[in-house]
């Protein structure tokens, strides 16, 4: 093994390897997969001199903790938490220096979800079509991390970048969602739609890297029964039939049955991936009522 790598000391409650994604595979059924929140992943990366694309690790509550067998530039970006560097405390959100032996440790998030941890070079796991991202639904990519996991790392690409100012993320105290109606909203009543655009919901514990579950007030259904099963986009606002709606994340399956009521354009779900269980949720709608679909059942 290259002395380019690190070991898990903690692994965390869930950790994984993630980078930009596989988009471009949906018709194999493969997710995208990928950083929740991106650029929290890119920035990690910028701060240590790393491409966008260069997998970082994406924790989850808990952090983790590894042991870098050479002296590496590393930093954590996304969840704030406590830092350190064998005990000592280090900087959230700059490049630091570990020396070889030495113990990174990413405590629990101070609020949000999900911090990152960038690696100067990147993680070198072996890529699955194009990327060393783990998905959870397709158990593509490298396993979540578990305690006493090596994992290589590429040599430096370049010396860590300077940053003035690094945006350091207040709690979400209300997750805002725009979204673009359709294409299946015509399975719903205008109550319903309504209950979408205007209702308040919660984020339940329910969530996860496949989709975003909410409680609250179930949309109305104009019609019953389900639909052949279809494919289904990353923001996907699919309503099972407890009409509570589901924001499909970057794990998400590629196809379903249930209607779509409406989509989160990509740009707007990074605030998803720290939205913690119990904050509210309202979905704004940004474009009219799509027409409706032809219904092939």
């Amino acid at each position: 093994m290259t002395d380019r790598a690190l070991s898990v000391v903690r692994a965390g409650a869930l950790t994984t390897v993630q980078d930009l994604g596989r988009p471009g595979h949906a018709h194999l059924g493969v997710p995208r997969a990928g950083a929740l929140d991106e650029p929290a992943h890119r920035l990690a990366n910028r701060l240590v001199g790393n491409p966008a694309p260069a997998a970082t690790l994406e924790t989850t509550v808990t952090g983790c903790a590894v042991r870098l067998r050479a002296a590496t530039t590393v930093a954590v970006t996304g969840a704030p938490c406590p830092v350190t560097v064998d005990g000592r405390p280090a900087p959230w959100g700059a490049p630091v220096r570990v020396p070889a032996g030495a113990v990174l440790d990413a405590g629990p998030a101070s609020h949000g979800l999900r911090s990152y941890l960038a690696f100067a070079g990147g993680i070198a796991t072996e890529p699955v079509l194009g990327s060393r991202a783990t998905d959870l639904l397709s158990g593509l990519g490298p396993d979540p991390l578990a305690d006493g996991a090596v994992l290589p790392l590429h040599p430096p690409h370049g010396p860590p970048a300077a940053a003035d100012a690094v945006p350091h993320p207040g709690p979400v105290a209300e997750l805002v969602l725009p979204f673009l109606p359709g294409p299946r909203d015509d399975w719903f009543t205008t109550a319903g739609l309504r209950t979408l655009a205007t209702g308040r919901f919660r984020v339940s514990a329910a969530s996860n890297r496949i989709g975003l579950r909410t409680e609250g007030t179930p949309l109305e259904r104009a019609r019953a029964g389900e639909l052949p099963s279809e494919g289904m986009p990353l923001g996907a606002l699919q309503v099972p039939p407890d009409g509570l709606p589901v924001l499909f994340l970057h794990d998400h399956p590629t196809t379903g049955g249930y209607p779509v009521a409406g989509v989160v354009p990509e740009r707007f779900l990074a605030p998803a991936a720290q939205a913690v269980p119990g904050t509210a949720v309202r979905f704004v709608r940004i474009g009219r009522r799509s027409a409706p679909m032809a219904h092939t059942g």
